[in-house]
């Protein structure tokens, strides 16, 4: 007992497992009470014993298995997880239970087994059962068999899979065991219960006797089907249900339940296929060949002996197929041929639907061999084609069919017609569309009155079977022409009709299947438009003599209404016959006064006048039903009739016309009178207009195809090109008028082509333009009936083409009477002939083709198989010429698909790319009867997917493309073929297939069933070796579970292996998340429908939609009968998304939702789509007050989980998804968690949009956005990494602009999973993460951001650690050492560890950050990095040397520039930019475009680049990122001494503040490349520039605006103008939106005048340039654009500040004229404004700052001297100038010489010398250097001295300066000459002189006179020879440029308030003379650009920013500060220099 007090101490579990069996006893006791005590399915407890349970079974003890069997049953019944241990438990009970001798250990064992059945896990169990009858243990296949049996018993045959037992069962009746004999036929028994005869068949082979014994049993078995009475725990509602009726006797219910078990079972789908291509004897073929019959009969002995199987292994039976046919056909012996008819009937049964490839060679030879007449011959006959039609559909066959109906032998017609009657008893309703119908009702039609008696009775017997299938309501249409009796003996043939499997009376027995199984039969339906048109047209034409040819084509309106009375009346008024004259007169005298008839043909024009006159009030007073029409047209044709000269009355002929038309009823015979006049008077100028409104009406009565099949032959009878012409005209708008429905297209292209090639060009013009109109509704096969036409014309036929691409066809606004009464007494029929009519009209059917099958003759196909490639070549070759030679092609070809077939896996890849192309060539050519070769030639070509090269997949993909165009994909989807071509381990041909079928499966509406055949093949591609398998694979999943649905698939995964279950499982979780929605039914709306279903013909022809007619048929009477749901309701918010995602499905799911309302699938998700839509338009956020407090609060206590994890766990997710329910709407919630990544992508889009409109509700759920985006780091997906990332930047920056700082709650649960994003692999993710951590330090302290970085440099991932260094080295070198925590020692130590690191860049790191750290505390950085080894020691130091030579003076400075370029790792020059702003124009742009390419996305501090935004073509809304710096520093309130005339930066403090940010962000939309973008942007602009009030905030924001205005409008220039996808209309909004803005700005003059020189110098340079842009003129509404630009340019000159405008007019003409690419026009019109400038001077010269204009006139004189200005090509700028000097000294005097303070040595100036020659003149020189008398005295001299002697003077002088010797004293006597005689004229003597030698002369006169007035010489010319400044003038020389760059600075400095005198700068150690130097060789303007205003604000904010941190350092006087600067003394001066520099900028 010792050792049982042992085991009873053990838990449960522990007792289950120990070896003494008393104790797993004890256990198996306890386990079955704790089992039946736990209620909870889902309790832990269970999970403890799941590895448990199969030991419980197989216990060795049998007392204790006892009881282990009634634990685990509890188990399994109870525990939710039990579904596990299947297997295991089942395989235990198999081989360690049923073997046992208790029977209640083997009951238990089967209870056990059902009740894993029960629990859903029947696949599994039966397996285990099937292998147990595999056991040698006949005890254990006994068991096995029972267990089966009672499976089937309780559980029925849809959960007990029969066809695996079946299977089995035969080798069973074989035991040796009585035992396993009797029980197997028990199971036997069971299984024909409810299998009933489809058990026959696989258990035939049996021994005799025992089948013997079963058919006695069977006979034995009740009638009725047995019922389940044992459920699923999935079907707990039929349980229920089955309770009750048990409850209730279970009688009533019988009926139902015998439907619902009535699925019968296949009998073929129980039977293993058998193998017998290889069987066939090796001499087949040469016996089938044998002269002798005899050998023949053996050879087809043999095979019928193989074929007899009933089930066929799949194979190429084409070879036999072919040899049987050709017996069938040419076989003299009818013994043979029926034999071989027998075994082509026994494949056909065998093979099922994989013989429907080989169906379209064998009919035609069984139909043309129906003309044996020998009766067993043609029973073997009709038992092949039966069998060979139930393996294709009636459409493959029609053509075949109806190809036989008008043979001259009648057997064939008749037989052909039985086959049709015998094979629409196997048709549905769905599978006889009015296209399939229609052509063979017509070819039935003509056999009723065949002569023959027996294909009469056949033909009424096919009419009949169709009538009782469809119905009479469908056929009747078709049986217009037919008489009473002819009907009556139809509808009896109906009565008599039985449908095979139905029993007896049930006449709705054949719909009534047909209802049930749509989805399977419904396919066909889709082929119904193709066919729709041809074999009808055959049908007219036949009849077309007959006077019941109207009915023809008419049948269908007039069948539409379905009531007879209605036919009648439609015939009676199509067959008026004609009326002869006498009676005609006899009818129009009884309605017509007397007077009207006898003045008709009166001689006076007036009185036939007046007779029309009372003709007309008769015409309009008459009923409808009394009028004659005919006898009142006749009257009018009357003498003299349509010959009637007199204008007025023939007008009132042709009104009436019309009137009887519209008012009574009108007959065809009728129309026939009066189309002949009518035409003729088409043309008549007077008369045109009233014959084209009666043929209108005619058109609306008759119908539109008739009425203008007449008038366009009578038109092109005639020779009138007018009346030709006109009648085109009225036909292209009738179509639009009518609609294209019944257009008999074949009718009319003859004509056409007739009027195409007239010599009169308005008879071409107008068939042009009703080609036109009907492209609008064929589309471009109408092309291909004019490939033949002229290239000239078709290029025109193109252009008109052209005209119409892309429009929509107009919805028809008139209608054949009859045809809308019809519609409107039966919606439905209506909506149906619309889909038959016009509508599926198809214009490959129009096409004529030709028969190629002669041309393919036996040699070819020998060839195309030849063993010599070239000879193979030479066959292809042909073969392609035969094809592209007939152009288009029946589907009758011959032999060569095989041939084709052959070649696609030719060893020569040349010619199966040749194949391929002949195969795309053959699909064009044949079009739609392509169908027929799919299975012969089509799957072929997918074999070629495996291909493994390239080029040959690609051409195999067009050419399936090609394929599926003009075949749809029904055909390829069908049957089992594609699932074997998925079968072959082949990754190249599976992910090509797989691909191809994600693309071509969403867009079908349905497909056939066999798709599910793929499935498995599906799911193993899921699990393939190669990654692009799978990946495709997953991609396709979706699509197919769209079709098949989740649960099919589902259930199909429980045939896989338990792992490959799991995983397939998931991924199908995760395709049905992302399941598309099938395509909607195409909605028809009346003609338009018709009309755009009509212009893809492609889309009819290829089937995509598989549905069946009757629901498509209640989709549209429901459309009809509701209005569907306004589109404005449901289109918004798709858009919205549209443009999120780029996706363009749901306005497409809108659309569907508006068409099908009636079905409640067309309802459902139209209001729920709405329900969604309104969500979405609410809050994002919700604002619970105080919820992130609380949050925290919970944390702290630990009532929820830390968000502290290494990867996510459910339970963290979870959470989070709680917390947010609360303030998260509801849907938006529903898409961050949702499984797709898209939707979340969608989400964080809409979390951007509303991001600032939401900004309070977003940081008061701020903590679970960060926790939400934390996880999304955790996921690989880049594209949402990506999004997550911008959603942060634009978080960050709007946080800052809130002023909100992170809480401690918020940053510990989201900056340590950014910092491991840093560590990311792709660049891109780090830079953004970089950027974000820089933007992490304004709204949290960057020292607590330092430990989280530290942290981060602890990581195993090298890129991690390397990164956090670089950005602890960034934090030093911006906020100093305060920033290392917890101490700068301990952190520098950890830091100096990673110098030793593997990873060099986290070397170069950690050596940077120390280097950084030496930066701001010097030597001191030894001490605080402790002990290093020797190696780290020498790289640190090394470094630091390094870094020393490159650091500039001052630390602030160089840690600014450098953290600058470290934040964008992607610069390496980032002071690249800084060059152009230094060199000159020229060089600057282009400068500028190679920094772009370069490195387009270099960022530059508080600049724009405008280049670059110019040219960037993406919506720039990131410009605020600009300001993305550490600008705390320099927000601080710090004494910095105000500047004295201007700020450095207006505004620049409000920079935060909100409408400062705001007007920044709008201004930098302005210049977007998004057109949109910038007219949003505008339109807001303008709104505040409109308002008064409000127009102040822009003040400081001029410039800016200017330039991104100016970016704009340089942006269209060079690529909007240019880009044909840009809509014009948008530019010119845009234009509007620019001018508009402008226009208000300049209107206010305080705004007005802040424009700066350059910018006002950009802004006038764009508009005059936009002004002069041809291609703005050509532009819709263009001119209006140039207009206002006019008017803007005179608005800038009027109300900017005057002095700006002067100087940037004149700055900008200096460049005009100086840039060779400047346009002559440009500067024309800068003069010309200059002009109007001058012409308002005297009003503004006192507001005129003249020193400014005089440096700008002064500057313009030195790039043009006098000389130079003269050598242009015109004088107009040097007038301009002269008047500009003219004017101002007129107004101004001798002052104007007081305004030259600004230029640098003025003598030198040219301006000075002429402002005194011009002063002079105007007499009003004051005495300033000498008086009055003196003056007097001087022009007394003047006057004195004669004209000869000045001359001779002169002359001495010039000679003496042209001598070496005299040089100077000649100089010298010149200028005292010219002093003496300041109005002497040197020009005659220096005319003919050198320019170099003017040069000189001027030069060494500016020379003396300097030396005279006491100043001393040019510094330079010492060093630089006089002739090098000569030369300089006219190029730029580069030793001298740091003095041109002098000068900008000097100008800039003066634009921005500091003193800009001489004084001033000499103050400095810099000499005065140099800018004067620099004024005489700079070549170029001063006035800086806006752009280079940009640099002068940066440069200034920099040296700002630098003078506060020197200030910060000396005020804080921290030891570290100053002992880092003992080292650096040799920069002390220069920093000391630097601070008293920007100190008197200051001042």
């Amino acid at each position: 007992m010792g050792d049982d007090s042992e085991w009873m101490k053990l838990p449960i579990d522990q007792k289950c497992e120990h070896k003494v069996w008393k104790a797993r006893l004890n256990g198996y006791e306890e386990a079955l009470k704790l089992f039946q005590k736990i209620e909870d399915e889902k309790s832990p407890e269970w999970g403890k014993y799941l590895g448990l349970i199969k030991k419980f079974v197989t216990d060795s003890n049998a007392v204790a298995q006892l009881k282990g069997l009634e634990a685990a049953l509890a188990f399994i019944e109870n525990a939710h997880v039990a579904g596990k241990t299947t297997g295991e438990v089942v395989s235990g009970v198999v081989t360690k239970v049923f073997n046992q001798p208790k029977a209640r250990a083997k009951e238990l064992g089967m209870d056990i087994c059902l009740m894993y059945i029960e629990i859903e896990k029947s696949e599994v169990v039966q397996d285990e059962l099937l292998k147990g009858l595999d056991n040698k243990n006949p005890k254990i296949v006994v068991a096995c068999i029972e267990t089966l049996r009672k499976a089937l018993s309780e559980f029925g045959s849809k959960i007990v899979t029969l066809k695996p037992v079946v299977k089995v069962l035969p080798k069973q009746f074989e035991s040796r065991e009585k035992a396993v004999r009797d029980e197997s036929k028990l199971l036997a028994v069971e299984i024909y219960k409810w299998i009933r005869d489809a058990l026959r068949p696989p258990l035939q082979n049996i021994n005799s006797v025992q089948l013997k014994e079963l058919e006695e049993e069977w006979v034995k078995l009740p009638p009725s089907p047995p019922k389940q009475t044992r459920f699923l725990r999935s079907q707990q509602d039929l349980k229920a249900k089955f309770e009750q009726q048990q409850a209730q006797g279970g009688e009533q219910s019988d009926g139902d339940e015998e439907e619902e078990t009535a699925v019968a079972v296949d009998p073929y789908d129980l039977l293993e296929p058998v193998e017998i291509l290889s069987k066939i004897p090796k001499d087949f073929y040469d016996k089938i060949e044998a002269k002798k019959w005899q050998e023949r009969k053996e050879a087809l002995e043999a095979v019928e002996a193989l074929t007899k199987n009933p089930k066929l292994e799949n194979g190429d039976y084409g070879d036999l197929v072919r040899a049987l046919k050709k017996v069938v056909g040419k076989d003299a012996n009818v013994m043979l041929v029926s034999m071989a008819a027998k075994c082509l009937a026994e494949l056909a049964s065998g093979l099922r639907k994989k013989f429907g490839t080989y169906a379209g060679q064998v009919v035609p030879t069984i139909l043309e061999k129906f003309k044996e007449k020998k009766p067993q011959v043609v029973q073997s006959l009709q038992e092949a084609i039966d069998a060979i039609f139930l393996t294709t559909t009636l459409q493959n066959l029609s053509e075949d069919i109806l190809g036989v109906m008008d043979n001259k032998n009648p057997s064939i017609k008749q037989q052909a017609s039985l086959f049709l009657a015998r094979s629409f008893r196997h048709c549905t309703q769905a599978m006889l569309p009015k296209s399939v119908l229609k052509p063979f009702c017509a070819a039935l039609i003509k056999q009723v009155n065949d002569s023959a008696l027996e294909v009469r009775d056949a033909a009424f017997e096919a009419l009949g079977t169709a009538m009782k299938v469809v119905g009479e309501k469908a056929v009747n249409p078709f049986l217009a022409d037919l008489d009473k009796l002819k009907l009556d003996k139809i509808k009896e043939c109906a009565d008599k009709v039985e449908f095979p499997g139905a029993k007896k009376g049930a006449a709705g027995g054949g719909l009534a299947a047909g209802d049930k199984k749509p989805a399977a039969k419904a396919p066909p339906a889709a082929e119904a438009p193709p066919k729709s048109s041809a074999p009808p047209k055959k049908s007219q034409t036949a009849s077309a003599s007959k006077p019941s040819a109207g009915p023809a084509k008419k049948g269908k309106p007039a069948s539409a209404a379905g009531g007879k009375a209605k036919k009648t009346s439609d015939s009676k008024e199509i067959t008026e016959a004609e009326i002869s004259p006498e009676v005609c007169e006899e009818l129009a005298a009884a309605v017509l006064p007397a007077s009207c008839l006898q003045l008709l043909d009166s001689g006076n024009w007036k009185e036939r006048l007046a007779s029309m006159e009372e003709f007309q009030r008769a015409v309009e007073t008459m009923d409808k039903a009394a009028m004659p029409c005919q006898a009142l047209v006749r009257m009018l044709a009357k003498k003299p009739g349509w010959k009637e000269t007199n204008f007025q009355v023939m007008q009132m002929k042709l009104h009436i016309v019309a009137l009887v038309a519209q008012r009574g009823q009108f007959s065809k015979t009728s129309a026939s009178v009066v189309l002949d006049g009518l035409v003729d008077k088409i043309g008549d100028v007077k008369c045109g207009g009233n014959a084209k409104s009666a043929l209108t009406a005619i058109g609306e009565t008759c119908s539109l195809p008739w009425t203008a099949e007449q008038v366009v032959s009578l038109a092109f009878a005639q020779k009138n090109p007018k009346n030709q012409a006109e009648t085109l005209n009225w036909l292209a708008n009738a179509m639009k008028e009518f609609g294209f429905a019944g257009i008999n297209v074949k009718g009319f292209i003859n004509n056409v082509k007739t009027a195409l090639g007239a010599t009169n060009p308005a008879v071409r013009t107008a068939a042009i333009t009703l080609l036109g109109v009907m492209y609008l509704y064929m589309g471009q096969p109408l092309r291909m009936f004019f490939e033949d036409e002229k290239p000239a014309l078709l290029a025109q036929i193109d252009a008109e083409f052209e005209k119409m691409q892309g429009q929509s066809p107009p919805a028809p606004i008139r209608s054949t009477k009859k045809t809308a009464a019809a519609a409107e007494e039966d919606g439905d029929e209506g909506g149906e002939q619309d889909e038959d009519g016009g509508a599926g009209q198809d214009i490959m059917d129009l096409l004529p083709r030709t028969d190629i099958s002669d041309k393919i003759t036996s040699d070819l196909v020998s060839k195309i198989g030849d063993k010599n490639w070239k000879i193979r070549k030479e066959g292809l070759d042909e073969a392609a010429a035969i094809i592209s030679e007939a152009k288009f092609i029946t589907p009758n070809i011959g032999e060569l698909p095989l041939a084709l077939k052959g070649r696609l896996t030719d060893s020569n890849k040349i010619l199966v790319q040749q194949t391929l192309s002949i195969l795309q060539q053959l699909a064009t050519a044949m079009g739609p009867g392509l169908k027929q070769h799919v299975k012969a030639l089509g799957f072929p070509v997918i074999t070629v997917l495996g291909d493994s090269k390239v080029n040959l997949r690609t051409a195999a993909m067009a050419t399936l493309q090609a394929w599926v165009e003009q075949t749809g994909m029904k055909d390829w989807l069908e049957g089992e073929d594609l699932s074997e071509e998925l079968k072959r381990e082949n990754p190249f041909l599976r992910q090509e297939v797989l691909g191809w079928l994600a693309e071509k499966l969403p867009t079908l509406r349905s497909v056939p069933g066999d798709l599910m055949v793929c499935v498995p093949q599906l799911f193993t591609c899921l699990e393939d070796r190669n990654a692009d398998v799978r990946k495709k694979a997953q991609d396709a999943l979706p699509t197919f579970m769209m079709h098949l649905g989740y649960d099919k698939m589902n259930k199909a995964t429980g045939k896989l292996k338990p792992a490959s279950k799991d995983q397939v499982v998931a991924m199908l979780e995760k395709a049905r998340a992302v399941m598309p929605d099938k395509p909607a039914a195409p909605a028809k709306t009346g003609g338009k429908g018709s009309a755009e279903q009509s212009r893809a013909p492609s889309a009819s022809r290829n089937g995509e939609d598989f549905t069946d007619k009757p629901e498509a048929k209640k989709v549209r009477g429901g459309g009809a009968a509701k209005k569907p749901p306004s589109p404005t309701e449901e289109a918004p918010p798709p858009s919205k998304e549209k443009e999120c995602n780029g996706s363009k499905k749901p306005p497409v799911k809108g659309k569907a939702a508006a068409g099908g309302q009636q079905g409640p699938a067309g309802k459902k998700p139209a209001t729920k789509g709405l329900k969604d839509d309104e969500d979405k338009s609410g809050p994002i956020f919700v604002l619970v007050p105080n919820a992130k407090e609380q949050r925290i609060k919970e944390e702290k206590q630990l009532k929820i989980l830390k968000w502290n994890f290494i990867t996510p766990r459910d339970e963290y997710v979870e959470q989070l998804k709680t917390q947010m329910a609360t303030c998260f709407a509801k849907w938006l919630l529903d898409e961050v968690f949702h499984v797709d990544f898209q939707r979340q992508v969608k989400a964080i889009g809409v979390m951007i949009e509303r991001l600032n409109s939401e900004s309070e509700a977003t940081i008061s759920c701020l903590d679970l956005i960060l926790k939400w985006i934390t996880l999304r780091f955790f996921e690989t997906n880049t594209t949402i990494l990506m999004k997550v990332l911008e959603y942060l930047k634009l978080l960050f920056t709007m946080l800052n602009r809130e002023n909100y700082h992170l809480t401690e709650y918020e940053a510990n649960s989201f900056v340590p999973y950014l910092i491991l994003k840093v560590g990311e692999s792709k660049d891109v993710v780090r830079k953004d993460v970089r950027v974000i951590l820089g933007m992490l330090c304004k709204v949290y302290p960057a020292s607590k951001l330092f430990p989280f970085l530290m942290d981060g440099t602890k990581s195993k991932n090298s890129k991690q650690r390397a990164e956090c260094l670089e950005e602890l080295g960034c934090l030093i070198e911006g906020y100093g050492m305060n920033v290392c925590q917890p101490t700068p020692a301990k952190s520098l130590k950890e830091i100096a560890v990673h110098i030793g690191d593997r990873d060099t860049s986290v070397r170069n790191a950690a050596l940077n950050t120390v280097v950084a750290v030496y930066n701001v505390c010097g030597d001191q950085v030894y001490k605080l990095i402790g002990n290093l080894s020797e190696k780290d020691m020498s790289m640190l130091e090394e470094r630091i040397k390094r870094s020393a030579k490159k650091t500039p003076a001052a630390p602030a400075k160089q840690s600014t520039a450098e953290k600058t370029q470290r934040e964008q790792p992607t610069n390496p020059n980032a002071t690249f930019l800084r060059k152009p702003a230094q060199e000159d124009p020229g060089k600057l742009n282009q400068s500028r475009q190679n920094a772009h390419s370069d490195h387009p996305s270099i960022p530059k501090e508080f600049q724009l680049d405008l280049d670059m935004i110019e040219q960037d073509q993406r919506s720039v809304c990131e410009l605020p990122d600009l300001v993305q710096h550490q600008l705390d520093e320099l927000l601080e309130p710090v004494m910095i001494p105000e500047p004295k005339i201007r700020s450095i930066s207006p505004h620049f403090d409000d920079l935060h503040s909100s409408t400062a940010s705001t007007i920044n962000f709008v201004i930098s939309q302005v210049a977007s490349g998004d057109i949109g973008t910038s007219i949003q942007a505008l339109a807001q602009i303008d709104e505040v520039l409109r308002q008064e009030d409000k127009a102040d905030v822009m003040s400081g924001h001029i410039d800016q605006l200017l330039i991104a205005t100016i970016m704009q409008l340089r942006l269209i220039n060079s690529t909007h103008l240019a880009d044909d996808r840009v809509d014009k209309k948008d530019l010119i909004k845009l234009y509007s939106c620019i001018m508009g803005n402008m226009m208000s700005l300049f209107s206010m003059e305080t705004l007005a005048r802040e424009a700066s020189i350059g910018v006002l110098k950009d802004l006038m340079h764009s508009l005059i340039t936009l002004m002069l842009d041809s291609r703005v003129e050509d532009v819709e509404d263009g001119t209006q654009v140039i207009r206002s630009v006019n008017l803007l340019v005179i608005r800038v000159l009027e109300h900017s500040d005057q002095t700006n405008i002067f100087s940037a007019l004149l700055v900008l003409l200096q460049d005009t004229l100086v840039s060779n690419a400047g346009s002559l026009k440009v500067s024309e019109l800068v003069m010309k404004c200059l002009w109007r400038m001058i012409r308002f001077l005297p009003e503004n010269i006192n507001s005129l700052n003249l020193d400014r204009i005089l440096l700008d006139v002064h500057n313009f004189m030195k790039v043009f001297p006098k000389e130079k200005l003269k050598q242009l090509k015109t004088d107009v700028p040097h007038r301009t100038l002269k008047t500009l000097c003219h004017t101002l000294c007129k107004l101004t005097g001798v002052k104007i010489l007081d305004h030259l303070t600004m230029i640098e040595n003025r003598n030198e100036s040219e301006l000075e010398a002429y402002l005194r020659r011009v002063v002079k003149h105007s007499g009003n020189l004051s005495g300033t250097k000498s008086d009055r008398g003196n003056e007097k005295s001087a022009h007394g001299t003047d006057e004195r001295m004669s004209k000869a002697k000045v001359s001779d003077i002169l002359s001495e002088i010039f000679k003496k300066i042209g001598s070496k010797e005299n040089t100077k004293e000649g100089l010298t006597e010149l200028y005292e000459y010219k002093q003496k005689y300041s109005d002497a004229d040197l020009e005659p003597f220096l005319r003919n002189t050198s320019q170099f030698f003017q040069s000189y002369v001027e030069r060494g006169l500016r020379v003396i006179e300097s030396e005279r007035e006491g100043k001393p010489r040019i510094q330079s010319s010492s060093v630089i020879p006089q002739h090098n400044v000569e030369s300089s003038l006219s190029s730029s020389n580069e030793d001298l440029k740091p003095a041109v760059y002098y000068e900008r600075l000097k100008i800039l400095r003066q634009r921005q308030g500091l003193e800009n005198t001489t004084r001033a700068l000499s103050s400095e150690d810099e000499p005065p003379q140099r800018p004067a130097i620099s004024s005489l060789l700079s070549s170029k303007p001063s006035v800086a650009s806006s752009t280079d205003m940009l640099h002068s604000k940066l440069s200034q904010l920099k040296e700002s920013r630098e003078l506060y941190q020197q200030e910060h350092n000396a005020r804080s006087g921290s030891p570290t500060r100053t002992r880092a600067a003992s080292p650096a003394t040799a920069n002390l001066d220069d920093l000391k220099k630097r601070l008293e520099r920007i100190k008197s900028k200051r001042q």
